[in-house]
């Protein structure tokens, strides 16, 4: 049996109960049978498999390896601190192991919001008398009573409803108050069926009695929260690319370390020395600093976009946003304040459009009749915080009043006949000064055709056959805005005479339209997201002329055009094909979606090569804001639910964070290639020497461990102040970054290992000869391992590659703009960065426990200013190949014409 199409006599008994409820016996029977009324929990993969996965990727079992190795080594040869070493990388490992696994155990918060949605608390009628019983022991059959303010706990069928009125946004995205009778429905479907209530949504007025015919994941509510659980996790592009450049590194370093191995082996070394040369191969091509400077970037790029009251759930996101070439918003509380307010009035004494900040207290005698209508005829009640509980256009109404100057009560309530769904109107009885008056509002088709007057300026004139053809056409043109429309009536009666049984001869007063009003800003996030190349597609469950409407006011859409609109409806019939080629119309809306249309939406887009961020804020949002590749949902009107699947929240609700965020994702991408570029130049340094000590037979010029100084010392807050740069002026200006682009392509690796590395090692190994040289060492000599020399001159390689770190540091701020046209002061973070630095390897070369950790010895000064000539060399180079690239990118435009 349909529950929403038969009478309620048929549906209770079709439940197997009756208006008396079900017996306490028989409940705990079909508890046993049905189970609980709470949310499914679809069982996932074990968190301790997680946390194993995020150990053992292909980058990560490479360092295990070399760790591994590092261990043996030093069990063997325990002078050459290779424990040291082994310790470093293991740290290394689990600070990034730490990492993953806390962005796979996020996803297990989201089955705990999703259970407070639903009350703890319901009152139901068990056995003739009510009783109250915890909201997870509802079964079917159960009848419950509702009144304003409770949340439904399970889907229902209602068997008696007085004046009750609905919010279903958490499930159906539908932002105006719905009516709801006992009456049975032809509806198409239980979500448009005027007698069902839906689990997770609220009642916004009146009472009502109510039949369950479904509980747990057999809910509408449910289902959307099974969707929730199933999407799938969208991995971000940079995670992406960092896989990818963690798959070319391993294959690289681990091909190197084998193949240095043999060569070590070949030339004479021990197997343990050859193997102390693969591992010193293997950690001199892997930059062991990437991953956590990556992390502790995303970080910082989180903590600038908390800032601007975005906030990051999901580090990765940080950058994702900056990668997004679709934003498919909802309407309601995303683009809209998720409120109900009065945008314009018709009044009675005019025959015109006026806006209600026009009424006063000194209103007109017309105007302040209809403000006593709108205060006194409705239904809403005083909350605890000092504001009003109700519906939402009800309180409007008071707010309106209360600024015409009729906030303190100065009439009594006498009767009234409250709102009906069939009647579409309500009105009441009031004692007044002026002696008895009835209030009516309700739909302009239904209390109209019951006025016989209208109030003018010069007291009560006929409502002739003219006027009420005005009224129908300022009625049509609110309607064509996308507004909400009431219509205010009043009678003056007899003292003490009783409320009539039917609203007949009453006084027009005045149409009032509604709105759910845009958020301030919103225009302007509009069109700095279309100037950045970002397109915009609305996805709501609201009314398509309301979202139509909107849209206009937003300059999403043009006066001039109208948009392509697919309501659920037809959505439901078009094939994937169909869905794609809507989606490439200038500004797609997409109305009166259900939750799983409004994901299939984001899958199409997703298949189109789309980077898509999806907005919302309901429960019937949660399935797209986990499947898109990144789920932003609302901070203060977003439901618990949406915020545990979403990659960040708007604290503050307001569009415009959206394009903050993506200007700040996008600096996180290009601040994560500059410390790319810094890191990887410092690996052809540190490589070189172990490819001349094959080549050549010299005395090894750098060791394992004073790699690692380099790698995870002296580069990792200068890394990080890159990380940390400003985005560029110009970077809303240009398009997003396309699928195609790779975080390491051929021009920063050319730039790092064909140019800037270059020097850095040439540096090094001629300072390391130089030192070698002044000690009077001659070419073949043998060099103990301990020796003053040798270890003076490994210090002096040490040193060139740092001080040649920090000149690089300046120089990787921009790939092109010239170091002399950047703000210096723009990034405080480089010069704690260099400081740092600088005080590092000062402590290495000159303090006893920095020379026995990192096999050093104190220089000279000759080997420091022996470095100075590389390092200008570096620089005058790199800025003339700048200079040259800017000359290249200003001539393009004139080749092409």
């Amino acid at each position: 049996m349909n529950v929403f199409r038969a009478i309620s006599e048929e549906v209770l008994e079709s439940l197997g109960t009756s208006g008396a409820g079900l017996s306490s016996k028989e409940a705990a029977r079909r508890l046993a049978e049905y189970g609980p009324n709470a949310v499914e929990r679809i069982r996932g993969k074990p968190l301790h498999k997680r946390a194993i996965e995020t150990l053992t990727h292909l980058l990560a079992l490479l360092l295990w390896f070399a760790a591994a190795i590092a261990f043996i080594g030093h069990l063997i040869e325990p002078n050459l601190g290779m424990a040291t070493l082994g310790y470093a990388i293991v740290g290394v490992i689990l600070v990034n192991g730490l990492f993953a696994f806390w962005q796979e155990f996020r996803a297990e918060r989201t089955l705990a919001e999703l259970a407070k949605l639903l009350p703890s608390q319901v009152k139901v009628v068990r056995g003739e008398s009510v009783a109250t019983v915890p909201g997870d022991e509802l079964v079917p059959g159960d009848v419950i009573l509702l009144g304003q303010g409770d949340m439904v706990p399970a889907d229902c069928r209602l068997i008696e409803a007085f004046a009750l009125r609905v919010s279903n946004a958490t499930v159906t995205g539908e932002a105006m108050p719905i009516d709801r009778s006992a009456a049975p429905s032809d509806a198409s479907d239980i979500l448009r069926s005027t007698n069902a209530l839906l689990a997770g949504t609220s009642v916004l007025a009146g009472d009502g009695v109510a039949v369950v015919f479904a509980t747990g994941s057999h809910t509408e509510f449910g289902k959307i929260a099974r969707l929730a659980q199933s999407g799938t996790e969208v991995r971000s592009p940079l995670l992406n690319e960092v896989a990818s450049l963690s798959r070319v590194i391993a294959v690289l370093a681990f091909g190197l370390g084998l193949a240095f191995f043999a060569i070590g082996f070949e030339a004479g070394l021990s197997i343990w020395q050859a193997s102390m040369f693969g591992i010193g191969t293997i950690v001199a091509n892997v930059p062991e600093g990437l991953l956590p400077t990556i992390t502790l970037t995303l970080a910082m790029g989180a903590r600038r976009m908390a800032r601007r009251k975005v906030l990051v759930r999901h580090l990765p996101a940080a950058e994702t946003l900056g990668s997004v070439t679709v934003i498919c918003t909802d309407k309601t509380g995303t683009l809209t304040e998720n409120r109900m307010a009065i945008r314009e009035l018709f009044l009675s004494r005019t025959l015109a459009p006026a806006y209600p900040a026009d009424l006063k207290p000194e209103v007109n005698k017309a105007d302040r009749r209809l403000c006593e209508v709108a205060r006194w005829c409705q239904t809403v009640q005083r909350a605890k915080d000092g504001g009003w509980l109700g519906d939402p256009m009800e309180m409007a109404l008071v707010e309106m009043a209360g600024r015409a100057g009729l906030a303190s009560a100065s009439v009594q309530l006498v009767s009234e006949i409250p709102f009906d769904a069939d009647r579409k109107r309500m009105s009441t009885l009031h004692e007044t000064v002026e002696g008895r008056a009835m209030y009516t509002k309700g739909a302009p088709e239904t209390v109209i055709p019951l006025c016989t007057d209208l109030e003018a300026n010069k007291g009560v004139a006929p409502l002739t056959r003219k006027l009420r053809q005005r009224l129908k056409e300022a009625e049509e043109a609110f309607a064509k805005k996308g507004l909400r429309v009431l219509a205010l009536a009043y009678r003056r009666l007899e003292p003490e005479a009783p409320l009539p049984t039917s609203e007949v001869g009453l006084v027009f007063l005045g149409l009032v339209a509604f709105e759910d009003p845009p958020r301030e800003g919103v225009a302007e996030a509009v069109r700095s997201a279309r100037q950045a190349g970002i397109k915009i597609v609305i996805a709501t469950g609201d009314h398509p002329d309301t979202t139509i409407a909107i849209g206009r006011q937003i300059g999403l859409v043009r006066e001039e055009e109208m948009p392509q609109v697919v309501t659920g409806e037809r959505l439901h019939d078009l094939s994937d094909s169909q869905l794609r080629t809507a989606l490439d119309a200038p500004c797609p809306i997409f109305a009166r979606l259900a939750a799983d249309q409004k994901l299939r939406i984001v899958r199409a887009l997703r298949a189109k090569g789309h980077v898509t961020a999806v907005t919302g804020h309901g429960v019937n949002d949660a399935p797209a804001l986990k499947e898109a590749d990144i789920g932003i949902a609302m901070g203060r009107t977003g439901s618990d639910v949406a915020r545990a699947a979403a990659d960040m929240v708007l604290v503050d609700d307001n569009f415009v964070s959206i394009v903050d965020g993506i200007e700040e994702g996008r600096a996180v991408f290009d601040n994560v290639r500059k410390f790319l570029t810094y890191v990887l130049t410092s690996n052809v340094a540190e490589f070189v020497p172990y490819l001349a000590f094959v080549l050549f037979g010299i005395p090894l010029p750098l060791t394992i461990i004073q790699i690692l100084a380099v790698d995870l010392g002296t580069d990792l807050l200068p890394a990080l102040a890159l990380g940390a740069e400003k985005p560029h002026p110009d970077i809303m200006a240009r398009p997003p970054r396309p699928r195609t682009e790779r975080l390491l392509d051929h021009r920063l690796l050319l730039r790092a290992y064909g140019f800037l590395g270059l020097f850095e090692a040439a540096a090094g190994m001629t300072a390391y000869s130089f030192v070698l040289w002044q000690g009077g060492w001659a070419f073949g000599e043998p060099l103990a391992a301990h020796a003053a020399l040798y270890l003076q001159a490994t210090t002096a390689c040490l040193v060139a590659i740092v001080l040649l770190q920090i000149v690089n540091v300046f120089l990787c701020r921009d790939e092109r703009i010239s170091l002399f046209a950047q703000t210096s002061l723009g990034n405080p973070l480089i010069f704690v960065g260099i400081a740092f630095e600088i005080g590092m390897i000062l402590a290495v070369v000159y303090t006893q426990p920095g020379n026995a950790l990192f096999g050093t010895a104190p220089l000279g000064w000759q080997a420091w200013l022996f470095v100075g000539p590389f390092a200008a060399a570096m620089l005058v180079s790199e800025e003339a190949r700048k200079w040259i690239a800017r000359s290249r990118s200003s001539r393009k435009p004139s080749e092409k014409g």
